[in-house]
């Protein structure tokens, strides 16, 4: 028996053909509980895929730790940026 097709909407991102894109961003919810609720999606899928596994190892944490330290760097790009071109007499 063939599967059923999956409508666009229901599909995931990395699932969605790039002729389909502008359907299934047209199908999103973008209100504050729509955004709320996909960033809750996100972080629980997250936490289950690497936080609350059976035999758990430190990739998730790293991961994270990886994240955080990216995201501070890019904050203060400007200001290292700056201070590479001193010159010290």
């Amino acid at each position: 028996m063939a599967d059923r097709p999956v409508p666009i909407i229901e599909k995931r991102l990395m699932d969605v053909k790039l002729g389909e894109l502008g359907t299934w961003i047209g199908g999103r919810d973008f209100s504050p509980n729509g955004i709320i609720s996909s960033v809750r999606r996100g972080h629980d899928r997250y936490y289950n895929k690497y936080i609350n596994v059976k035999k758990g190892g430190i990739g998730g944490i790293a991961m994270l730790l990886a994240g955080y330290i990216t995201i501070s760097y890019m904050w203060s790009y400007d200001h290292l940026k700056h201070d590479r071109w001193r010159k010290y007499h």
